[in-house]
């Protein structure tokens, strides 16, 4: 069957407006949702490096216990046994501790990366791990700017091992262990709009403690897990991570994915259609 030219401009005009749409879709700013997703501060000027938060996590997960202190190397990293360390640092300041763990991204690379929606960012904020539709590609390990989800490669039945802020405690109305737990108050639960008012009143209250930054409010398009800290934060070995979420970078790219591959072939059999000679039998 040919197409006339009316047809085909109008082909090109729904074309044309599938485009645009999906443009408009690219360009939509991000809305501010995030405000009031639960999250955690902590204040490095409060913590005595006790790693009484590492035994709480432990066993609030099931996983093995923190060896002894003396035994225990000042820079660790998270791994598939220990969802959080607590790291020594020495600074400008003197010793300064600061506590590592999945940082729980508003807009999480590893939630976008992730083809199974294995990793999910909640509603209440939690970024969590659903072993159920899981297919062990390991993205989200790729993915994370923080380098934080970790495989247990030598298990049986392996999991993807990343702190969830306790998400079964916050279900049933309690706060994360290792916040429960904390004896210097280094850690404040809160929603992030909670969180942000209350680092800025400590900075406001004690300016010459506290370096006046906020590290999570903007990294990687903002966190659910802020930190206070009386010294610039590379002394304590945080990456500087870009402001705009990651997922963010590749909008444009994915909305334009269904225009092409969608609309452009119908494009082309509607060029072809309206330029073809007429020399075809009336049967043909």
């Amino acid at each position: 069957m040919s197409i006339n030219r009316r047809g085909f401009f109008k082909v090109l005009g729904l074309t044309g407006a599938a485009l645009v749409i999906g443009r408009e879709m690219k360009a939509a700013p991000g809305g501010n949702g995030d405000i009031d997703f639960r999250g955690v501060l902590y204040d490095s000027a409060r913590c005595k490096g006790c790693r009484g938060c590492e035994y709480d996590c432990a066993e609030a997960n099931g996983l093995p216990l923190p060896g002894p202190a003396k035994d225990i190397p000042p820079i660790r990293h998270t791994s598939e046994t220990k969802r959080t360390v607590v790291n020594e640092y020495k600074t400008s300041k003197g010793t300064v501790f600061i506590k590592m763990q999945c940082m729980h991204c508003s807009e999480p690379a590893c939630a976008s990366a992730c083809l199974t929606q294995a990793m999910h960012k909640t509603k209440a904020g939690p970024v969590i791990w659903r072993g159920e539709k899981c297919m062990g590609c390991r993205y989200c390990m790729i993915s994370c700017p923080f380098d934080i989800p970790k495989f247990e490669y030598h298990s049986s039945n392996p999991k993807i091992q990343k702190c969830d802020m306790c998400y079964n405690r916050l279900k049933t109305g309690e706060i994360p262990a290792c916040v429960a737990n904390c004896p210097n108050d280094a850690l404040f639960y809160g929603t992030r709009r909670q969180l942000i008012k209350e680092a800025r009143k400590r900075i406001v209250e004690n300016p010459k403690l506290y370096v006046d930054y906020l590290y999570g409010e903007h990294e990687a398009g903002g966190t659910c897990w802020m930190y206070l800290s009386p010294v610039p934060f590379k002394e304590l070995g945080m990456k500087e991570i870009q402001k705009a979420s990651y997922p963010a970078l590749t909008k444009g790219f994915l909305y334009s994915v269904p225009s092409i591959f969608v609309l452009f072939p119908a494009l082309l059999l509607g060029i072809h259609q309206a330029t073809k000679k007429d020399n075809q039998t009336p049967e043909e």
